[in-house]
């Protein structure tokens, strides 16, 4: 389970996603953050927008926004993880 170290009751909170599309992992976790307490605010950034939305969900703040295909693909790579960073797009 997730456990966050503090009460996230009455704060701002900032959620982190590298690619936004349907918006339904990001609803995922929304609903959880809301079963954890009840934020005064979250903010959404993304590094990537590529649309494709099925929920009303949208960032704040937005790196980069592309339309791509569904049958389209973004990988975003951390240096930490794989080495090197970058952003790699098959449309």
């Amino acid at each position: 389970g997730t456990q966050i170290p503090f009460d996230i009751t009455g704060k701002t909170l900032i959620l982190v996603d590298d690619v936004l599309n349907t918006g339904r992992t990001v609803r995922a976790a929304v609903d959880h953050l809301i079963d954890l307490g009840r934020p005064r605010m979250i903010h959404l950034v993304v590094l990537i927008d590529r649309g494709g939305r099925e929920l009303p969900i949208a960032a704040n703040f937005v790196g980069k926004k592309m339309k791509l295909p569904s049958d389209g693909e973004v990988r975003v790579r951390l240096k930490e993880v794989d080495g090197k960073d970058e952003v790699v797009v098959r449309r």
